[in-house]
C-alpha cells in the first residue's frame, strides 16, 4: 500500500537531529520490520518505524508457549527472536527504503562488543536513520544482570555504540529498576542522544489447574494498558532529570494516551501492544493527535511537551 507522503508542519518533531513527520513511532517487537503491516497502515504517514530487535547472529528465541493475554495487557517471553543484522540489511531494509519514513534499528547484544558490532554494521547500511539500544538484555559477563539495571553497564554500552556510529543513539530503558532516573542520567552522560521508556515490566501468569506457569520461560514482559500509569510516572520523572529528548511508551492505545505522555515530558511516543489489537492503531493515533492540535489552535504539537501542572 503506497501512498503519497504527506507532512503537516504542525505535527513535525525533531529527536536528536532526526526530523519526524509526527511524534508517533512503532515500538520494537510489535510491528515486525514494517512489511507485515504495510497492507493495513500507510507507512509514509508514521513518524518512524522501530524495527524488531536485531542481534549479531540469528536467534530462535524462547520455546513456546511464549505469549499470554492478561488483564489489561499481555505477557511475552518471545526471547528477541530475529533473523540477525546481516539478513535484516540484505532482506528487510530494501523494502523500508522504498518509503519516506524514519527507520530506527533496535539492537541488543550479550556483551558490549556485540552491541558495538551490530551498531557498526547498521551504521554502514543506507536507509537506517537512528539506533535504539535495548539495554534490558542480560549481561553474560555479569551473571545475567540486565545491562539496564546497572548505571555503569548501561553507560558502557552507550559509549561503545556511540563510538561506532554517526547516527542518533536512543537508549531504551528498563523499568525493572529502583530508580530509572539514575540510569537515564548515566546514559545521557555517556553520550546518548535520547532515551526511550519504558520497556516491559517483568511478570508471570499461573495455570491454577496444573499449577504451572503459562509461559515456558516462567516469567515474561508485561505490556499494554495495565502498565500505562507506571510508564507515565517514569517518563515524567526521567524528563525532569535529563536534558536529552525522552520518547514515551507503555500502554498507549489512543491519541489521548499519547498526548498524556507528551504532557508528562515525552518529545515523541511509541505504540506497541495496540498494534496487535488494532493494526490501524498508529494511523488512528496520528489522526487523533492532529485533531487535538487543530482544536487547540497549536502552531506545533511540541507546545504541549512537559506542560504538566503540579
Amino acid at each position: 500500500m503506497k501512498r503519497t507522503p504527506t507532512t503537516d508542519a504542525a505535527m513535525v518533531v525533531e529527536i536528536a537531529g532526526l526530523k519526524l513527520k509526527n511524534p508517533v513511532m512503532t515500538a520494537s517487537g510489535t510491528f515486525g520490520c514494517g512489511e507485515e503491516y504495510a497492507g493495513y497502515v500507510d507507512l509514509n504517514r508514521l513518524g518512524g518505524i522501530v524495527v524488531k530487535g536485531l542481534s549479531l547472529k540469528p536467534r530462535l528465541g524462547n520455546p513456546p508457549p511464549r505469549i499470554m493475554e492478561t488483564a489489561g495487557g499481555m505477557l511475552n517471553a518471545v526471547g528477541l527472536q530475529n533473523i540477525g543484522v546481516d539478513a535484516f540489511i540484505e532482506e528487510k531494509l530494501p523494502f523500508l527504503r522504498t518509503y519516506d519514513v524514519a527507520v530506527i534499528a533496535n539492537i541488543y547484544g550479550e556483551s558490549c562488543a556485540e552491541y558495538a558490532q551490530v551498531a557498526r554494521k547498521l551504521s554502514a547500511a543506507p536507509g537506517v536513520h537512528a539506533l535504539e539500544v535495548n539495554v534490558s538484555c542480560p549481561n553474560v559477563k555479569k551473571g545475567g544482570l540486565s545491562f539496564g539495571a546497572d548505571p555503569k553497564a548501561a553507560a558502557e554500552v552507550t559509549k561503545r555504540v556511540k563510538a561506532e556510529t554517526h547516527l542518533p543513539v536512543i537508549v531504551k530503558l528498563t523499568p525493572n529498576v529502583t530508580d530509572i532516573t539514575v540510569i537515564a542520567r548515566a546514559v545521557e552522560e555517556a553520550g546518548a542522544d535520547a532515551v526511550s521508556l519504558i520497556n516491559t515490566l517483568t511478570g508471570m501468569s499461573i495455570d491454577l489447574k496444573t499449577r504451572t506457569p503459562h509461559l515456558k520461560n516462567i516469567t515474561g514482559g508485561l505490556s499494554g494498558p495495565a502498565i500505562k500509569p507506571v510508564a507515565l510516572r517514569m517518563v515524567w520523572q526521567a524528563a525532569q532529570k535529563v536534558t536529552i529528548p525522552v520518547i514515551g511508551m507503555g500502554g498507549i492505545m489512543t491519541a489521548e494516551d499519547a498526548l498524556e505522555f507528551m504532557v508528562a515530558g515525552a518529545a515523541a511516543v511509541q505504540v506497541g501492544t495496540a498494534n496487535f489489537i488494532n493494526p490501524l492503531a498508529t494511523s488512528e493515533i496520528v489522526q487523533g493527535m492532529r485533531q487535538y492540535v487543530k482544536h487547540h489552535k497549536l502552531k506545533n504539537i511540541t507546545e504541549i511537551v512537559g506542560t504538566l501542572k503540579v
